[in-house]
């Protein structure tokens, strides 16, 4: 049994879902949003610092998943959630987390069955998935999705690194 934590960045808002694994289940265990509330950039940076902290502190979660950066139209966006991106992993880090990156498409990819799903159709698969009675909000909706990929991904890793074992 672990508990992973997903991570969807940003600036203003990051969003975070955890779940426990146990064989191939997985059940929820929180979600929310880290609502940053500073209006200097540098200061948003250090209260995403300090809140996935807090989230790691409370939950003790054994893996970290987070969406990476991906730049659609603004390039000084995609620099700030950058930087967003790297305060929670700088986070994840001082706490001797080990950290694993996944593309937008390949978590909507892994959670719906099509890369180019959109929020709405993310968070109704991840109220499916994990048997929740609300809907969750989409920042929460998708980091959730970040943990359950990673969850997917780690058990095809374990069973592809099992086979090697068997030709060796």
């Amino acid at each position: 049994m672990s508990i992973i934590l997903g991570i969807d960045p940003g600036s203003r808002k990051t969003g975070y879902g955890l779940i426990v694994t146990h064989k191939n289940q997985y059940r929820y265990l929180d979600s929310g949003h880290i609502k940053t509330q500073s209006d200097d950039f540098s200061r948003r940076l250090g209260e995403i610092f300090n809140c996935v902290g807090e989230i790691i502190q409370q939950f003790g979660p054994q893996e970290v998943a987070i969406e990476q950066v991906f730049v659609k139209h603004n390039i000084s966006s995609a620099l700030k959630l950058g930087q967003a991106r790297g305060a929670a992993i700088c986070a994840c880090v001082n706490a001797d987390l080990p950290v694993y990156e996944y593309s937008p498409a390949s978590v909507k990819q892994a959670v719906v069955g099509k890369g180019n799903a959109n929020k709405t159709q993310v968070q109704h698969m991840i109220t499916a998935l994990l048997k929740l009675q609300q809907t969750p909000q989409e920042d929460a909706a998708d980091a959730l999705a970040i943990a359950l990929c990673h969850a997917q991904s780690r058990g095809l890793r374990q069973k592809l690194q099992q086979q090697d074992t068997y030709f060796v």
